[in-house]
């Protein structure tokens, strides 16, 4: 038994010459790793509505901007809601209609920067999902309003849905089982005149 536990003893040293004491680095980097993670984290402040809009306005590329619809929008239909839910109706409405022309102003220099969205569909594509959030926000909108307040929200729900015909046609130029449009030049033959044969 004493034998057993003298083999296990100088088995112990043996492994503890072996590996030593930790390296410093590794003491230094474990001591890091325990201060990270008791330093709490303050999240960065969310950027206004006001901010969102200004960046959206300053901003020339043509695919970020249409990109930034999706914050701003996001911030926009926020503070819609909130609107709606006060019973201000009136800050709602002109809430929408900044949406609307927000998206306008970026599918237009989207246009003039990359006209074949089908080519280049990198912000076509976000611009057309985020038109759609806003055609059903805008619908709600309307639903919540009195009567006499909702044919400027009538007129915004008709522009977003243009614009979102208009995006997923540039997308998909190529529609399966969609006839391309007939060349009035083009000769057809008359009803009662045969196709001539060919040899």
């Amino acid at each position: 038994m004493a034998g057993a536990a003298a083999h296990y003893c100088s088995e112990k040293n043996a492994r503890e010459k072996k590996i030593g004491p930790l390296p410093a680095l590794t003491v230094a980097f474990l001591a890091f790793c325990f201060l990270c993670a008791a330093v709490p984290v303050v999240p960065r402040p969310a950027e206004t509505l006001e901010q969102l809009q200004e960046k959206f306005e300053k901003e020339s590329d043509a695919v970020r901007k249409a990109k930034q619809i999706q914050k701003l929008g996001d911030a926009q239909f926020a503070k819609e809601r909130e609107a709606i839910r006060a019973g201000d109706f009136v800050t709602a409405g002109l809430v929408m209609e900044k949406y609307r022309d927000n998206v306008r102003a970026a599918l237009e220099v989207l246009k003039k920067a990359h006209p074949q969205a089908e080519k280049h569909p990198n912000g076509y594509k976000q611009l057309e999902f985020h038109t759609g959030q806003g055609l059903r926000e805008v619908r709600d909108v309307i639903l919540a309003m009195p009567e006499p307040l909702r044919p400027p929200m009538q007129t915004v729900e008709k522009d977003l849905k243009e614009m979102n015909a208009e995006l997923l046609k540039l997308l998909f130029p190529r529609r399966p089982g969609e006839r391309p449009p007939i060349d009035p030049g083009a000769s057809t033959p008359k009803k009662d005149e045969k196709p001539e044969k060919q040899p």
